[in-house]
């Protein structure tokens, strides 16, 4: 049963993908565009020394925001807040880190945490309006993306949190000093954030956590059954308010890496969108660490070879069909594979249970 369950594993998302590029294929032969030769063009653009450098960076910062958005699903929550829950953790890490002078590592601890902090006290409102008052954590959440860029478009003021730099017109934060900024690796003619060993370490984490902890087990428990995990003991209401507020605190790393590597200082430069982008990774990736991983790098070799095909007379926006069917895909083949681990189940269940009738019978028999 193990091994038929890493086939389909391996199976379902492959099939996905090749189901994506063969739609995309059509559209662009109808469009009267070679599409092997766009193929060869992306393979070539996107694993090129130097944007493999740039696609590993985004890679991370969309790692982050699946891995945050997984631990929403394994509660079969819904954390469509990851865009404003990053926003606050980045923003908040940016000015408590240039207001204060710390040691370095001590520093960025600091900023690290903050940026925890902030992210998991934002996911905490969604949190806390579902356990206490059965609000919806999409409905909540959509409204705390918009109340989260407001609030920080207002403390970005020069009056406030915010700085206006000579030759510019955008608002940012001040620059963090040398001391919370996080070193770089050259590689490829490009750097490489540092940031990537920590978010390796929290898919370490994050895995250890759902499969050898008791807190994970009780996670997914309350997450198959709300009402069967209540009545064994565990406290729901609060696993899932834990849970949410643990999801929040894992986004609010998303920009970390740029913020301490790049950057150094907050703006609403910033991209959006994490949100979606880490429900699809996270399904993508099946919830798991490794899955979530090539999922995200797949996620931003493709938004890095999107300009090339401009050049082509390729309208970039192909890309996020291709994006789209990869989603669709995905939850086609899911949804047909957990059919068939259904069955197999069945008919294991009723070849052991036929067994079990025979062995009864002979006894029966045997006795009179």
């Amino acid at each position: 049963m193990t091994k038929s369950r890493v086939f389909w594993a391996v199976v379902a998302p492959t099939a996905a993908i090749f189901t994506s590029l063969l739609f995309t294929y059509i559209i662009l032969k109808i469009r009267g565009v070679d599409p092997i030769e766009m193929f060869r063009l992306m393979i070539s653009y996107g694993f090129d020394p130097r944007n493999l450098v740039s696609e590993l960076n985004q890679t991370v910062a969309y790692y982050m925001a699946g891995v945050a958005a997984a631990i929403g699903f394994k509660m079969l929550l819904f954390n469509i807040g990851i865009d404003g829950q990053y926003r606050m953790g980045a923003f908040f890490g940016a000015v408590v880190g240039a207001a204060v002078s710390l040691p370095p590592i001590l520093h960025v601890l600091v900023i690290i945490l903050t940026a925890m902090l902030a992210g998991g006290a934002w996911a905490a409102i969604a949190g806390y309006l579902k356990v206490k008052r059965g609000v919806s954590e999409v409905i909540s959440n959509i409204m705390l993306n918009f109340i989260a860029a407001a609030l920080i478009a207002f403390l970005l003021s020069p009056s406030i949190f915010g700085i206006l730099p000579e030759g510019t017109q955008v608002l940012q934060t001040r620059s963090i000093p040398t001391s919370g900024r996080m070193p770089t690796i050259k590689a490829f003619d490009g750097e490489i954030y540092t940031f990537l060993f920590l978010a390796i370490f929290v898919g370490v984490a994050y895995w250890i956590m759902l499969n050898k902890t008791v807190f994970g087990f009780n996670l997914r428990a309350t997450g198959l059954s709300f009402r069967a995990a209540r009545s064994s003991g565990v406290n729901a209401p609060g696993m899932i308010f834990v849970t949410t507020v643990l999801s929040g605190a894992i986004a609010g790393l998303v920009g970390i890496g740029t913020l301490l590597s790049d950057t150094h200082n907050y703006s609403m430069a910033f991209p959006s969108g994490y949100a979606f982008t880490g429900l699809a990774l996270a399904l993508l990736g099946r919830n798991h660490p490794v899955g979530i991983f090539f999922a995200a790098f797949l996620w931003s070799f493709l938004e890095r070879t999107a300009p090339v095909l401009e050049f082509e007379g390729v309208p970039p926006e192909i890309i996020i069909v291709l994006q789209g069917t990869i989603v669709l895909s995905i939850v086609v083949a899911y949804e047909l594979v957990s059919r068939i681990n259904l069955r197999q189940q069945q008919r294991a269940v009723g070849s052991v249970s036929a067994e079990v009738i025979d062995k009864d019978s002979k006894s029966v028999k045997e006795t009179e």
